[in-house]
């Protein structure tokens, strides 16, 4: 059930001492909390800054890549349909996590929306975090998260009274499908969320749930 020092180690999103050895591969251990479901890995295992950014370096992803857009559309498509679009820039929105080719934020404002950039690494100007939005989008961002109790708490923050957090991430399954799983190859991924997780976190920050897709996930705020 994990070493004497896995057992003394708490959630990262709900804080819970409960959590059990979920799997091992050649590389990197990984927990599951059983309180709220997140499955993560320990931050003995975790990359440094530098060569987290050199991971996020090599991404290839651009406004002009129709492939890309496509992918993206199964965010767009359903968080606009949620938005009231019917003034143009009168929508505000914040692409969290955007990474060094922001097209997510494009594809909104080509539909309406006024956008704000942020990225710890490519666009680093933390006044946006201090303001307020009708809408957050954050695409495969929260799986890179080191404190997601703290990070969560802070978008939902930011979001006004019935506003909308539009996610895509992919979820664990089981742990049969976990030990195959491609997404645990990525050495910055240290934080997998299932189904019971987003259900965990829509009660505590006070949202409802939509799942649209395996890997698209929308939360309203009450």
């Amino acid at each position: 059930m994990g070493s004497d020092r896995e057992k003394t180690m708490c959630c990262p999103l709900c804080l819970s001492a409960a959590i059990t050895s979920y799997y091992d591969d050649s590389k990197r251990s990984y927990l599951q909390c059983e309180c709220c479901d997140l499955v993560f890995v320990p931050r003995a295992y975790w990359l440094s800054s530098g060569d987290e950014k050199a991971e996020y370096d090599l991404h290839e992803n651009n406004a002009d890549d129709q492939g890309y857009r496509q992918f993206l559309s199964r965010l767009s498509v359903p968080l606009s349909e949620r938005l009231d679009l019917s003034l143009v820039g009168d929508c505000k929105g914040l692409d969290f996590g955007c990474g060094p080719g922001p097209t997510l934020s494009l594809m909104l404002e080509e539909k309406g929306a006024a956008m704000v950039l942020y990225d710890p690494f490519y666009f680093n100007d933390k006044t946006v975090l201090d303001g307020t939005y009708d809408f957050i989008c954050a695409t495969e961002v929260v799986e890179h998260l080191s404190d997601p109790k703290k990070e969560f708490a802070q978008l939902f923050l930011m979001l006004k009274s019935g506003g909308w957090l539009g996610l895509m991430t992919k979820m664990v399954k089981n742990q049969q499908a976990f030990s195959r799983w491609h997404y645990i190859n990525d050495q910055t991924h240290i934080c997998f969320y299932s189904r019971v997780t987003f259900e965990f976190i829509a009660a505590q920050v006070g949202a409802s749930v939509t799942f649209v897709a395996n890997d698209v996930i929308l939360l309203q705020k009450n």
